[in-house]
């Protein structure tokens, strides 16, 4: 158990910045001036990533919710 709080506070609090782009998308739109629809798909891309995450945590709640209130 000392190993895994180790290893989450660890992963926590130095954690790196990473960009979301496959090296294809990444290399059409490096090319470009501006810079804003590269990041513009990046946000994109964490938003679609994110969202399948949403939905799991909201089932498990509701499941959650549903058996914790039986249990009273």
């Amino acid at each position: 158990m000392k190993h895994k709080s180790i290893f989450f506070l660890f992963s926590f609090f130095f954690f790196l910045k990473s960009n979301a782009q496959c090296a294809m998308c990444r290399a059409v739109l490096e090319s470009e001036e501006g810079m804003t629809a590269a990041e513009g798909i990046n946000d994109g891309i964490v938003y679609l990533m994110a969202i399948p995450y949403i939905l799991v945590g909201g089932i498990i709640f509701f499941i959650y919710r549903k058996y914790g209130t039986l249990k009273k």
